[in-house]
């Protein structure tokens, strides 16, 4: 396999499940708003800063309001992050790849592409109702690509590259949800305090498809630091941390020449398993999503630099040919 084509695979994944991520980030916020008093400190912008896009939003918008963050994160072309582009540039990796993946992935990939484009059309960024809608369609085909692959696909080096891809992304986005639910300034009043604190992360399980199992598995009774403990490190769980770091070391495992990334993320992992969660406040379990936001990053980079970036041509030739797999030219 081409080191070219690895990287490509990777980033359709990304890309996809960034989509699929930031439709829950946008679903999550929309429920946490419509569910808070107005003694609860949150604001749309926060979304801005969970993304890490507060600069370029106000270069092209200025105004913050709720209309142009969601037209920004969902339909802006010229931003890389939002929901219509991240579906682009996923259909974009797949174009020159098709022969690789089941036939029927590149119909279904060319169809979420028009729809998210119709969708557009139709400014679902203006109007809760039809925006909520447009975000559970997406999330829905979007399933029905993973399915696709999951239920068709030889797990070769191919599909080694996607499972990384999409379980990098889904981690990053899990932590940036609990990031932004935790921000939440809660009401002083304590009879108050318990009933947002409930509705808010009874919302975040429900964004993410977790309610059914957080109650089947941890308890019926709905507890901020059960649920963080939950979503970061319960293995169970499809959506945690722990269980996308699960299948990557499993991906990985299966490369060739892995020990760098491996390492780097077997030392997250670590770190991650280390974490107390009783008592833990705010602003600490804050700075800790925030490190793990990083390791993320450097886990990236190093992935990067071990198949898709060779400093010396002769590095990336042995490196294509220990791959193997029949690699395949455009």
């Amino acid at each position: 396999m081409l080191s070219r084509v690895a990287e490509n695979l990777y980033w359709m994944a990304r890309y996809l499940e960034r989509a699929e991520d930031m439709s829950r980030l946008i679903n999550s916020t929309t429920f946490l708003l419509l569910d808070l008093p107005p003694g609860a400190g949150f604001g749309w912008d926060l979304l801005l800063q969970v993304t890490g896009e507060t600069e370029r939003y106000q270069t092209h918008y200025g105004e913050l309001s709720e209309a142009h963050i969601m037209r920004f994160l969902i339909a802006d072309r010229r931003h890389p992050g939002s929901i219509v582009s991240a579906i682009h540039q996923a259909r974009e990796n797949c174009r020159v790849f098709r022969n690789l993946l089941p036939g029927e992935f590149w119909e279904r990939i060319n169809s979420l592409h028009l729809f998210a484009q119709d969708g557009v059309e139709s400014q679902v960024a203006l109007d809760r109702r039809q925006r909520l809608a447009f975000l559970n369609e997406v999330i829905s085909r979007r399933h029905g690509l993973v399915g696709l692959l999951v239920g068709s696909m030889s797990q070769n080096d191919a599909y080694q590259f996607i499972k990384i891809g999409r379980n990098i992304e889904r981690a990053d986005m899990t932590s940036r949800i609990v990031d932004i639910t935790s921000a939440v300034l809660m009401p002083e009043d304590p009879g108050l305090h318990y009933t947002v604190s409930q509705s808010l992360w009874v919302g975040v399980l429900r964004a993410m498809s977790g309610l059914e199992m957080y109650r089947q598995y941890v308890e019926v009774q709905i507890r901020p630091d059960r649920v963080v403990d939950f979503l970061l490190r319960d293995r169970k769980c499809p959506r945690s941390i722990s269980s996308s770091f699960s299948d990557m070391e499993t991906a990985l495992a299966y490369l060739p020449n892995s020990a760098t990334p491996m390492e780097t993320l077997r030392r997250t992992r670590r770190r991650l398993e280390m974490l107390q969660m009783q008592g833990l406040r705010p602003d600490l379990l804050h700075e800790y999503l925030d490190q793990i936001q990083k390791d993320l990053a450097t886990l990236h980079h190093s992935v990067e630099n071990t198949y898709f970036r060779f400093r010396e041509t002769g590095i990336r030739h042995q490196q294509v040919r220990a791959m193997g797999m029949g690699a395949q030219q455009s």
